[in-house]
């Protein structure tokens, strides 16, 4: 309302899609543009890329969107059909002037998130959700329990961090991975946090593989 009243425009982003599972999303929180990483949709890691964005608009500045719309209509005998959305923004109309010029090579990646979209139905992806955000608690609570703090107060998702108790040190990381056990990634090359872990636990991560884990540290 702050920025509204400015007449600004709230424009927010976000790195883990599948929060918004349990989260409220940023248009019913009077957000006009949002942006964000779409790997968590069905994409493997494919050690690093290629990737999806998402991006959404509020319906008054779609035709400001770069790249191309498709839309869902029906044909003349009434079967479902997908096509491009409002064509006059296209190269075929508009030509050098087409918004949709600036756009990428992400067919097969939107293709791969719509079809996991779809696949999650209703309710699937508040499913997974709510499932990645109880494993990570229950791995924290776990850590917590040997000894292992919070680096910050504030809620978490799917990932946290974590810092070691004294005596547990990069040795007994390189102990743990030898045994087949993915520890969590050590910050302080990167960060000013010594003896801090970053950990993530989603849905492909079983109870069994946590209290695995657990059972090694202790």
């Amino acid at each position: 309302e702050w920025i509204h009243a400015r007449k600004g425009l709230l424009i927010t982003g976000f790195t883990e899609a599948m929060a918004y599972g349990l989260l409220a999303s940023p248009g019913s929180q009077g957000a006009d543009i949002v942006c964000g990483e779409g790997q968590s949709f069905g994409l493997s890691q494919s050690f690093g890329g290629p990737y999806l964005g998402l991006m959404a608009t509020r319906k008054s500045f779609m035709r400001n969107l770069p790249g191309r719309l498709v839309g869902q209509t029906t044909d003349n005998a009434g079967k479902r059909a997908f096509v491009l959305t409002l064509s006059t923004r296209e190269q075929h109309i508009r030509r050098e002037k087409a918004v949709s010029n600036i756009c990428s090579n992400a067919g097969l990646c939107a293709m791969t998130c719509a079809m996991y979209l779809a696949c999650m139905g209703g309710t699937g992806l508040r499913h997974v959700a709510q499932l990645n955000r109880d494993k990570a608690e229950y791995l924290k609570a776990g850590l917590a329990a040997l000894g292992f703090r919070p680096v910050y107060a504030g809620p978490t998702f799917n990932e946290f961090v974590m810092q070691a108790p004294a005596g547990f040190d990069a040795k007994w990381k390189r102990l743990l991975e030898e045994k087949g056990v993915m520890f969590g990634m050590e910050l302080s090359k990167w960060y000013p946090l010594a003896d801090s872990y970053l950990f993530c636990v989603t849905e492909t991560r079983s109870r069994a593989e946590i209290d695995a884990i657990l059972k090694e540290i202790a």
